[in-house]
């Protein structure tokens, strides 16, 4: 990374505590629905508490915000929120429900899809079921300004299936080393198979703001020098918190439990940074993803 882009990273990074205090009122906005893929190098990272209550968070900025559930196999977005699917992507399939009796009610005023048990059947639609899942997207009565996807860990294909049909991939890493050299192999795969040049970085569980940009400079600068010109974003942070595992027990949002806390802090500063954060295209919209994805 460059000194100029590494300046502009700082510059970014030390503006963030202007910030910290903000409450739900941000004028911040989209200027078009966007979709968000949410992944990881490892499991344990705490990707999905990060998804959950940053999507609270944009919800409570007056934004429409659908998360869906992709982690295949390990699905727990549901159990986070502590509420209970009884049904899936996969009864739109089967003609069983329509998407909207799908798309459940959060908490904070979020959407969630529960997907998990229909993402191998993604995969292998016809040519008339894709149309048919297209249209009840377009049917759809709620406007949605912001969709985030909570991918599974890794590098299987099903994980490289949803990054390439989202519109901005964010990355997801702790300070400890085996998340770091996970969270590089994953961006790695995605450069170089998959052609894969901007990447967002969120480092969670941190001692300070110092530490999670030391990683991400650390990071930024290793892709580069083996994988060449890569643009990386630093979105933020979330602090050690134990209000995060409180939550998780108890199985309701941080947001909702420990507003004021470190972490909560952290998500809503996720959010603003989010929504100001540049579009530099069009693709990846709501309706644009899901014709995407099922192109694939």
């Amino acid at each position: 990374m460059n000194q100029a882009a590494t300046l502009k990273q700082w510059k970014a990074f030390c503006s963030l505590d202007n910030l910290n205090g903000r409450d739900g009122n941000s004028q911040a906005s989209c200027s078009h629905p966007r979709v968000l893929c949410f992944s990881s190098g490892k499991g344990g990272v705490g990707k999905t508490s990060i998804v959950t209550n940053l999507a609270i968070a944009i919800s409570k900025m007056g934004k429409n915000v659908l998360v869906l559930d992709a982690d295949l196999g390990l699905a727990n977005v549901d159990v986070m929120l502590g509420i209970t699917p009884k049904y899936s992507i996969q009864h739109v399939f089967s003609g069983e429900r329509s998407l909207s009796d799908v798309i459940m009610n959060g908490p904070g005023g979020i959407k969630l899809l529960p997907a998990s048990s229909g993402i191998q059947e993604l995969c292998n639609l016809n040519e008339s079921e894709k149309l048919f899942l297209l249209n009840e997207f377009d049917t759809l009565d709620d406007p949605l300004d912001v969709m985030l996807i909570d991918n599974a860990a890794g590098i299987s294909d099903t994980v490289m299936y949803f990054n390439m049909a989202a519109q901005s991939r964010v990355i997801i890493l702790t300070p400890e080393p085996t998340s770091i050299t996970d969270a590089y192999a994953l961006i790695k795969v995605l450069a170089t198979r998959y052609m894969v040049k901007e990447f967002s970085i969120i480092v969670n569980w941190t001692n300070s703001r110092q530490e999670a940009f030391k990683i991400f400079k650390q990071l930024a600068a290793v892709a580069d020098r083996f994988l060449g010109f890569l643009s990386f974003d630093f979105l933020g942070h979330i602090p050690k918190d134990m209000s995060i595992p409180k939550s998780v027990r108890q199985q309701r949002p941080a947001l909702e439990l420990f507003p004021e806390s470190r972490a909560c802090k952290g998500f809503r500063q996720l959010a603003e940074n989010i929504l100001n954060q540049e579009v530099k295209t069009n693709d990846g919209n709501i309706k644009f993803f899901w014709r995407n994805l099922l192109r694939l």
